[in-house]
């Protein structure tokens, strides 16, 4: 990613006068030899396009479209693969092509100048209200232009593709719609990384001398993928030319999804490594689960927090390998299940082994040994990640089940969403009635006693949609509960929504979410550093959506980010120990390791 970030310093200035060039930002899309397409204008319009580009050849008074004149076919004329196209669209639209925007129709004339413009003109004249200034289409002629003194002598609602080392009058200058210029006239770069620095310079130099004349700026014949069309959009390029058109469509109407700039940072904890590699006594167990979280979520949040995570901190670190026991891929109710229980089981249920027989849970075992236990989610608490320390169905969706499940399993500490299907199942009562304080109000947290339940919806909420602190306090709060508890606790505390962020392909909600659970580490970071008798475990069940990095910037937070699925990846997911024993951590495993490894050192 460092490779875009200066690039990304020297852009910044130079999209803003482009941006006042059309009432919807650039950059936009060129549909380069338009009529190449399987349906020439359609789906260039329908991927809302800013421009499309069509080459044209005069033959007896007729202009047709095609590449060469010897691929001149007699039902492929302007007329009907554009004109005609673009009056029935309008039609439809009270007169408009876009609703917000113009469209640029860039005619590249292959036969000479004089003759053809003649014929275009003759064409587009009775439409001619649709080209003119106010109208929704800008007509660019490209290609065999006349000479700029010539320009005077066509129609207004004409206006032609500028050259930047053409010095034009004032005159000639308004008369300019676009400039353009060959690709390779400044670099030879393939469109991996990004060009040199010598070709940096003058790609950025050349579009800066447009913008300053107040032109638009589109290079042809320049690579054709993601990172050429990210690269040519942080060089500052108002248009970006492609034969792509239906997948660089999919790309720019992805960016609001795509980024996230952070507005602040926060500063990590500096953890003292008290006991970090010791193999002392282990009294407090804190199990930290980024449900969803990746290696490319982790270093989305790192980016997003100018480049500091509680995250980056640990020392001893290690790989959990993820799949389910029948399929490669897993899901939250098989990893979970594997961490709770050591047993790998079929993707979606819970608590169970391979062969749906109800396993023994970690908690259980937590229990046995005179700790104190807590289970919080920053999602709802019959989910799969929670409901898997607690509960025992082959179905995750059985949400209702999974409540009243909690009534054999019930740890000191409960946290999270998910209050209706307690309340549905009398399985709040019932816990009242055995003693258990139980709450959907967060604002009870505080005077709330062990045994307790607090399911509250504000707690299923995004933090862009107001959750506030409660990873954070809930962990506090779990912690105050357990002072002075002698044999020391065990918590599993899950930050679901990294996981919701990947499956809705929105990277700032992936990153809003995975620095929420960053401040969550530190916090436990904190609170390991204070006995030295604590050990922390970071890890995820699995990643999700494929999350790629385009794009970011160590110093502003920015991210720029591109998902390959809408559901979970199969690929190997970190692990982060730190204090007593998170040597033990340290390799490549399976999930179900993380549970044995833990069971070692309670002494079962």
């Amino acid at each position: 990613m460092k490779k875009y970030l200066l690039t990304l310093c020297l852009i910044t200035s130079l999209k803003v006068s482009a941006q006042q060039l059309n009432s919807t930002a650039f950059p936009q899309g060129h549909s380069h030899n338009d009529y190449l397409q399987a349906a020439p204008f359609t789906l260039a319009y329908q991927q809302k396009f800013g421009s499309i580009e069509a080459d044209v050849f005069l033959r007896n008074d007729t202009l047709f479209v095609a590449h060469e004149s010897r691929e001149i076919d007699s039902e492929r004329t302007l007329d009907k693969l554009y004109l005609q196209p673009i009056l029935k669209a309008a039609g439809k639209n009270k007169g408009q092509i876009y609703a917000d925007k113009k469209l640029q129709l860039l005619i590249d004339l292959k036969t000479s100048s004089e003759p053809t413009l003649k014929a275009l003109v003759k064409l587009l004249a009775p439409h001619q209200e649709l080209f003119a200034e106010n109208g929704s289409i800008q007509i660019v002629v490209s290609g065999n232009v006349p000479a700029p003194g010539a320009f005077e002598n066509y129609p207004s609602f004409i206006s032609f593709d500028g050259r930047p080392n053409v010095t034009y009058t004032a005159n000639q200058l308004q008369r300019i719609g676009l400039i353009s210029q060959d690709f390779g006239f400044y670099s030879k770069w393939n469109g991996k990384g990004i060009p040199v620095e010598a070709d940096r310079k003058k790609l950025t130099e050349v579009i800066r001398r447009a913008h300053e004349n107040k032109k638009p700026f589109r290079f042809w014949a320049s690579p054709d993928n993601i990172n050429t069309w990210k690269v040519l959009m942080n060089l500052g390029a108002d248009y970006i030319n492609t034969d792509k058109v239906t997948a660089l469509g999919t790309f720019l109407k992805g960016r609001k999804n795509a980024e996230f700039q952070a507005e602040s940072f926060y500063e990590p904890y500096k953890p003292t490594y008290r006991n970090n590699d010791s193999k002392g006594a282990v009294k407090n167990i804190i199990l930290l689960i980024g449900d969803g979280m990746g290696l490319a979520q982790i270093h989305a949040g790192l980016t997003g927090n100018a480049g500091k995570l509680n995250l980056a901190q640990f020392l001893n670190i290690g790989f959990s390998k993820t799949a389910s026991s029948d399929n490669y891929i897993t899901d939250s109710a098989a990893g979970a299940t594997a961490f709770a229980t050591g047993k790998k089981t079929r993707n979606r249920a819970i608590g169970v082994d391979s062969n749906l027989v109800a396993s023994r849970s970690i908690i259980a075992d937590i229990q046995e040994t005179g700790r104190k236990t807590a289970l919080i989610s920053s999602g709802d608490i019959t989910d799969a990640t929670p409901a898997s320390f607690y509960a025992h169905r082959p179905e995750r969706s059985m949400q209702d089940s999974i409540a009243k499940d909690y009534l054999s399993g019930k740890v000191d500490v409960l946290i999270g969403g998910g209050y209706a299907h307690f309340q549905k199942t009398g399985t709040d009562q019932k816990l009242k009635d055995v003693g258990v304080q139980v709450s959907n109000q967060w604002k009870d947290l505080a005077s709330l006693q062990t045994p307790f339940v607090l399911l509250d919806e504000q707690n299923a909420k995004s933090v862009t949609n107001g959750r506030g602190n409660f990873l954070a306090d809930a962990f506090k709060k779990s912690i105050d509960s357990f002072k002075g508890h002698k044999p020391g606790f065990f918590m599993m505390a899950e930050g679901a929504q990294i996981d919701y962020g990947g499956h809705a392909n929105i990277v700032s909600y992936a990153v809003t979410e995975m620095l929420d659970f960053d401040r969550l580490v530190g916090e436990a970071l904190k609170f390991a550093d204070s006995n030295g008798e604590t050990l922390v475990i970071v890890t995820a069940d699995h990643e999700t959506g494929g999350l790629t990095l385009l794009d970011g910037n160590l110093k502003t937070g920015y991210v720029d980010g591109h998902f390959s699925t809408d559901d979970h990846t199969g690929i190997m997911v970190p692990v982060f120990a730190y204090g007593p024993h998170s040597l033990d951590f340290r390799g490549v495993y399976e999930n179900t390791e993380i549970y044995h490894k833990l069971m070692k050192l309670i002494g079962k």
